[in-house]
């Protein structure tokens, strides 16, 4: 038996509960690990509320697709992880399928790495899916290269620091914007090249005028809605705008045909375009490990909470203020 969270029904972090639930062996393809350290994303408050791109399939309904720990078992047809290995959990599956807010999860080993000597249990529920989803969208799909210019919004989220410091990786130029002027200091120190503070100064004349007027090659979005009309327009020509969330709640328009046609790309990305290509997964694991090998990485942990606290970790993230990752820790004792 394993405390496990579930939720039997759709609504706000109240509905959490940890309880006492069979964990089983792994099978074919399948590893057990015993988990150390989650990574919290908005995907699973989404989940747990009945508003994400997949809703829960029955109740009770488990959560959570990011974590590091140890393996403690090994199901059949798995090469490349042994008993001891110290791994992290990429989310790479539905949730309907597996959760890993849990003492301990069986997970698809496909959906786990190797987690580097250099990182704790709190930096591999950290890391993976802010640099995933930043590596993805803008490197692998994007093409971002030196030169370029990439406007990120919600900037102080995890994946908007990531992106700063994939942009910086590959040479490119991050530009943060921010509603208000809370944060402008922690993302400069984070190394955004400039902020905008979207309450006081208008989004399109101050990228413009950063970019003499060229505009970005990549606008990478977590809000969506009515804000793609301005975000679009600072898009240079053949440029693209990411929409990797929908943080505003509101229905988002197409703005090519408003604009007048330009050339504009625009398309939506989740890391698990990332994850569940073998081939896309090897080179951002590679990515991701040599810049946190040689320092270029950082994971930004905003807060750490207890597993009998995921309550609690829920509505702090609901509540917004955080700059950074929030952590789940389990106690082992």
């Amino acid at each position: 038996m394993a405390r496990t969270v579930r939720f039997h029904e759709y609504g706000g972090p109240e509905v959490l509960r940890l309880e006492e639930v069979e964990v089983g062996a792994p099978g074919p393809g399948e590893l057990l690990i015993r988990v150390d350290a989650i990574g919290v994303n908005r995907a699973e408050a989404l989940f747990r509320s009945g508003n994400y791109i997949q809703a829960a399939t029955e109740f009770p309904a488990r959560l959570g697709a990011e974590a590091a720990g140890v393996v403690e078992a090994v199901g059949l047809e798995v090469t490349g992880f042994e008993v001891g290995a110290a791994v992290s959990v990429v989310p790479a599956f539905s949730m309907n399928s597996y959760g890993v807010y849990a003492e301990r999860a069986v997970v698809p080993a496909s959906a786990v790495v190797h987690r580097p000597a250099f990182l704790d249990a709190i930096g591999g529920a950290a890391v993976w899916m802010p640099y995933l989803t930043a590596y993805g969208a803008l490197v692998e799909v994007g093409g971002m290269t030196a030169g370029d210019t990439v406007v990120l919004t919600a900037a102080s989220s995890s994946v908007g620091l990531a992106a700063i410091q994939t942009a910086h990786r590959v040479g490119a130029v991050p530009l943060a914007t921010t509603r208000s002027r809370a944060k402008r200091d922690a993302l400069l120190k984070a190394g955004a090249a400039d902020v905008i503070v979207t309450d006081e100064e208008d989004v399109v004349e101050r990228v413009l005028g950063l970019t003499e007027g060229r505009g970005a090659e990549f606008v990478f979005d977590a809000v969506a809605g009515p804000g793609v009309l301005d975000l679009a327009k600072v898009v240079a020509p053949g440029g693209t705008l990411i929409e990797y969330g929908a943080l505003s709640g509101q229905e988002t328009p197409y703005p090519g045909f408003v604009l007048g046609m330009p050339a504009l790309n625009m398309r939506t990305y989740t890391a698990l375009e990332t994850t569940m290509d073998p081939e896309r997964l090897r080179r951002a694991e590679a990515f991701i490990n040599s810049g946190l090998r040689g320092g270029a990485f950082t994971p930004t942990v905003d807060r750490v909470f207890g597993l009998d606290e995921i309550v609690e970790a829920h509505r702090y993230m609901e509540a917004g203020g955080q700059v950074g990752k929030i952590v789940v820790t389990v106690d082992h004792h």
